[in-house]
């Protein structure tokens, strides 16, 4: 099944969680003109996807994803790095990419 196949919402966003794999996260990442993904989006992306899954469909903010990156790579991360790797509004962006719901908050702090 491809992302083009798939239910979504006027966005874009996957309707069902379930159809995300990480090949439709490449596509997806396509349309978004960040293929292929790097490393450190992947990073992203698991971070979002574990917290959505794993805390009651969590999705962290800006401030929150810079956070654990800093943790994660063990380094000062910006919110400017962020918006290195995902251009167009990162916490929306990356949560697309990662097969999740799309969030109505702003996202920033």
């Amino acid at each position: 099944m491809s992302y083009a196949n798939l239910e979504q919402s006027e966005n874009g966003y996957l309707l069902d969680t379930s159809d995300w794999s990480e090949d439709i996260a490449g596509e997806i990442a396509a349309v978004e003109d960040l293929a292929p993904l790097n490393a450190r989006q992947w990073d992203v992306i698991n971070f979002l996807r574990d917290e959505y899954f794993s805390n009651n469909q969590h999705q962290p903010n800006e401030r929150a994803m810079v956070k654990a990156m800093s943790e994660k790579w063990g380094e000062k991360f910006s919110t400017k790095g962020l918006y290195e790797l995902f251009p167009m509004q990162p916490s929306k962006q990356a949560a697309k990419i990662a097969g999740l719901p799309e969030t109505k908050r702003k996202g920033g702090y």
